[in-house]
């Protein structure tokens, strides 16, 4: 398929490009005035995640109005977990809590998995359907799935954590049990980025949000080989990894299967490039907070950003953006990234 801007897509290919393309995690959320009026017009966040029509208005909103080189279409990493049986509420200012957590080895058996979560998730695959539509060749669409530990954890937790403490107590004490709800994880996220892939996603970013949670040999053991295993079979579509906070495994990344790795901000761009070589693609690693500055520091922390980085880059924070940013402030950054040139 051809597109109007596929910078992005060039990057990923290992194409040279004249600037970073750009877009911003969370780009289609609270910091924008329609979805805030979307959002207001249904009972829940989950009824706005179910609805095709409304979710393309929204995953379609940051080009129209932020001029971003790429959307991504809006939903949640739970998702998963809902159509494995394991069903969760937003709630107001608490974030996700799930009524039944598995607490126990033997709610692994009653899971549903795989191909056969997919019936319950039609509505994921309809609205990227219609948003590609919408699209009409504009940009790239980006697909994600929560990494398997990132899933495991809300599965076990219950909620979100600090500490994800009963996640990480549950594989030391069942670390057979947790292989087990790993690989019924890994099946269900197989198949379901699979399928996002083959309704239109142009790309697909697998989060590991909580990675930093783990210890290096906790990571090896319960999180790389569930991940090479999405990444693989995802081999043929441009796959972007982001293991937030886990700066202590870099080493172990380097032979998994992604175009690119999204680090946070904390991670400095040369310990990155010591671990994955100067030809790594990267992503994000601008902290979020720099938006709440001056529009002139925005400015400068974007150039400097770009230089630091030095090629083989998209630019994007370190994390999403913080729903009370300045939508202004959002705009300036990408305007700052699509004047550089290198």
């Amino acid at each position: 398929m051809s597109y109007d801007n596929r910078l992005l897509l060039d990057v990923l290919e290992g194409k040279s490009v004249s600037r970073p393309p750009i877009w911003v995690m969370r780009q289609a959320g609270r910091i924008l005035p329609g979805y805030r009026n979307i959002r207001a017009s249904v009972p829940s966040f989950k009824h706005l995640v179910k609805r095709p029509d409304l979710i393309s208005t929204v995953t379609i909103e940051p080009i129209e109005v932020l001029g971003v080189d790429a959307a991504i279409l809006f939903s949640d990493i739970l998702v998963i977990p809902e159509a494995m049986g394991v069903d969760y509420e937003i709630v107001e200012k608490k974030g996700p809590v799930f009524d039944h957590p598995i607490v126990d080895p033997s709610d692994i058996d009653k899971l549903t998995y795989g191909a056969d979560a997919l019936g319950a998730l039609s509505y994921v695959f309809d609205s990227i359907k219609l948003t590609k539509e919408k699209i009409a060749g504009r940009t790239p669409l980006i697909g994600f799935a929560g990494a398997p530990w990132t899933l495991f954890a809300y599965m076990i937790e219950g909620s979100g954590s600090k500490t994800f403490a009963k996640a990480r107590r549950f594989l030391y004490e069942h670390p057979e049990a947790s292989h087990r709800l790993m690989d019924k994880i890994t099946e269900t996220v197989i198949a379901y980025a699979k399928e996002k892939v083959s309704c239109g996603c142009d790309v697909i970013q697998l989060f590991d949000s909580w990675a930093g949670m783990l210890t290096v040999d906790q990571y090896n053991e319960f999180c790389i080989p569930y991940i090479s295993r999405i990444l693989t079979a995802l081999e043929g579509s441009p796959r972007i990894f982001f293991p937030k906070g886990a700066w202590s495994s870099m080493s172990l990344f380097r032979e998994l299967p992604f175009e690119a790795i999204s680090i946070d901000w904390k991670t400095p761009i040369d310990y990155v490039r010591g671990h994955l070589g100067d030809d790594q693609i990267i992503q994000g690693n601008l902290d979020p907070a720099m938006l709440y500055s001056s529009k002139e520091k925005i400015d400068t922390a974007v150039a400097n950003k770009i230089n630091e980085v030095g090629g083989r880059h998209i630019f994007n924070l370190g994390h999403g953006v913080y729903p009370d940013t300045d939508a202004q402030h959002v705009k300036r950054m990408i305007d700052a990234v699509k004047a550089y040139q290198y």
